[in-house]
């Protein structure tokens, strides 16, 4: 059989203007430092993260393990979100909390115990208030000990290639040998963050925590952010006397979204102030700039073997964009890999990959769809073919 390949290359003024975009090696499948010599923040460590690609943009002693305080939540919600979107638990589900979840101390929602409380409302308290005792009820709920859910958090770190996290508890109070760092910390964020159900919540100011009881506790966010930067929606704080203050933040500008994350600050005020610094950084030196949008294709045609029409165009099935430095010029070019292709084929069949390079380097790819359907060549078709020909 004779393989049919169409590679179509374009350059940048043909797909983007005069749009520019980074250069060398920038792969955004993995994580990748760019400079950011100048830049610092006062505190233990700090990091700046691209959350679309992972890109680390500016990262200080980001692998050095210390203690993280309620940021160790990020994992804890991180399995609850995995647990709902399986279809394993519902928001609307009630969840009885049990003596030991009421017994916490720390920040917290005052459950009752042997109340029920609505999952959602739990998962709502733990995200804007960093409630203790509503980690404890749901990580019982799903695994039936803090214990087993703990288990999970380390099995979740490991599939996620965290080397210098380690969990003891679902809350982030002080524990012997429990222990995170800035860059793990910026991962379990972004991975967070590709659930809804975070957003649903993360920039709540302020609501009343209903009991069953009709008692109301007034709960407020620990995330000042959300209410003095410019595009904060949602984030985790922590603080106890050992890990002092932290933070991981996330933002958004247009289609840009930063992750940043600061540990060991000496205040709440520093804190703020350092996520507010690299956030600043981020958005004034990098822009995530689309590509390829979905649906719009190059034009090139591809052959279909015994089909109706001698050709089908390929569009991409999902937008492409890239996180780049601003005002750095490079080449863009795209290829359109298809194999042969025999009729029928249908629209929205997958008939390749896009591919897109900057500076020769791949930086991302897609699946490539018929744009409409090529039905079979029948033998009628051919006879009125050459009727038509006669």
């Amino acid at each position: 059989m004779i393989r049919f390949k169409r590679v179509t290359m374009l350059c940048v003024a043909g797909l983007l203007g005069a749009a520019v975009c980074l250069a060398a090696a920038l792969k955004s499948a993995l994580p990748v430092k760019a400079a950011a010599d100048a830049l610092s923040v006062d505190a233990e460590s700090g990091l700046l993260m691209d959350a679309q690609s992972g890109t680390v943009v500016f990262e200080q002693n980001a692998r050095k393990r210390l203690p993280i305080a309620s940021m160790v939540k990020i994992m804890t919600l991180l399995i609850t979100f995995e647990e709902i979107e399986n279809g394993k638990m519902n928001v609307d589900a009630d969840i009885v909390a049990s003596e030991t979840a009421a017994s916490m101390g720390g920040s917290q929602a005052f459950l009752d115990a042997n109340a029920a409380y609505k999952t959602g409302e739990l998962i709502k308290s733990i995200i804007v208030a960093s409630a203790n005792d509503s980690c404890v009820a749901v990580a019982e709920a799903v695994c039936g000990s803090v214990s087993g859910f703990v288990d999970r958090m380390n099995e979740k770190a490991a599939a996620l290639a965290l080397a210098d996290t380690r969990f003891v508890n679902c809350t982030g109070l002080p524990a012997p040998d429990q222990y995170s760092c800035a860059y793990d910390v910026g991962v379990m964020s972004r991975e967070m963050l590709k659930h809804p159900l975070f957003f649903d919540y993360s920039a709540i100011w302020m609501f009343d925590f209903k009991h069953p009881s009709g008692r109301v506790t007034a709960l407020t966010n620990t995330n000042k952010l959300i209410r003095a930067y410019e595009g904060c929606d949602g984030g985790k704080t922590g603080f106890t006397n050992e890990a002092k203050y932290c933070l991981s933040a996330t933002a958004k500008r247009g289609a840009t979204r930063l992750i940043s994350v600061v540990m060991g600050a000496e205040s709440s005020k520093i804190r703020n102030a350092q996520n507010a610094k690299l956030f600043n950084y981020g958005f004034a030196n990098y822009e995530t700039r689309r590509l390829v949008e979905n649906g719009v294709g190059s034009g090139a045609d591809h052959a279909v073997l015994r089909g109706k029409q001698a050709t089908v165009k390929g569009v991409p099935a999902s937008d492409l964009s890239v996180f780049v430095k601003k005002n750095t010029p490079a080449e863009l070019s795209i290829s359109e890999d298809v194999g042969e292709l025999t009729a029928p084929v249908a629209e929205g069949q997958v008939i390749g990959k896009l591919r897109v390079f900057l500076g020769g380097e791949p930086v991302g790819e897609a699946d490539l769809i018929a744009a409409n359907a090529v039905g079979r060549l029948t033998y009628l078709d051919i006879v009125d073919g050459f009727i038509d020909k006669w």
